[in-house]
């Protein structure tokens, strides 16, 4: 039976950040967590901590790494389409991780989920050491190329409880990708109380 830790939101991010003095260069940190956990608060959270600890960091969220409407919804409210039609993980993969590591440029930015078109936005070049947060639903399990992975994970009661009733047709989805998923991420943390989070034993 796993064990957990309580832990603080700000214990949490300075862990991170003390992870991440040992890895120098550019990184991508995944913070991997269902839109009701809210993992891009969290992401932002971290990258301020790394800042104040002295180095470059932002904040990126996966909703801005959306297909077209057309392609999302071409078979309707999902949970098959959720999972594999909603986020473009290969463009993220080309735009974020590749292309950091590879030529020191980023895309914060790839489509306008609310506007529903090309978000228009412009590579940036990477300061060096950079630090990405990565935030969103269903980033692992997809054989993405983080150096380090955080979970914030909400159970299913949870799920179920903070998701907005027009988001509810998701949650099917989110479950199933969960017991899909292979790999155990760097940090596990019980999130249904976010501010009351536990970090599971054994990882970090």
């Amino acid at each position: 039976m796993p064990r957990f830790t309580p832990i603080t939101q700000d214990a949490l991010a300075e862990l991170l950040t003390r992870r991440l003095r040992e890895l120098s260069g550019y990184r991508v940190v995944a913070v991997d967590g269902a839109d009701a956990a809210d993992p891009l608060e969290f992401a932002r959270r971290a990258a301020d901590r790394v800042r104040a600890d002295g180095r470059p960091a932002e904040p990126v969220s996966l909703h801005d790494y959306v297909r077209p409407a057309s392609l999302r919804m071409e078979f309707g409210r999902d949970e098959t389409a959720y999972r594999t039609g909603w986020f473009d993980y290969a463009a993220l993969r080309r735009e974020i991780l590749d292309s950091l590591r590879a030529h020191g440029r980023w895309l914060p930015a790839l489509w306008d989920e609310t506007a529903d078109r090309s978000a228009r936005a412009h590579s940036r070049v990477a300061l060096p050491g950079t630090v990405l947060f990565v935030a969103g639903p269903m980033l692992l399990g997809r054989g993405l190329p983080f150096d380090l992975t955080l979970r914030l994970d909400l159970g299913a009661a949870a799920l179920g409880r903070r998701t907005p009733d027009e988001a509810a047709w998701t949650i099917p989805g989110l479950l199933a990708h969960e017991r899909d998923s292979t790999g155990t991420p760097t940090y596990f943390v019980r999130w249904d109380h976010p501010d009351r989070p536990a970090l599971r034993d054994g990882t970090g």
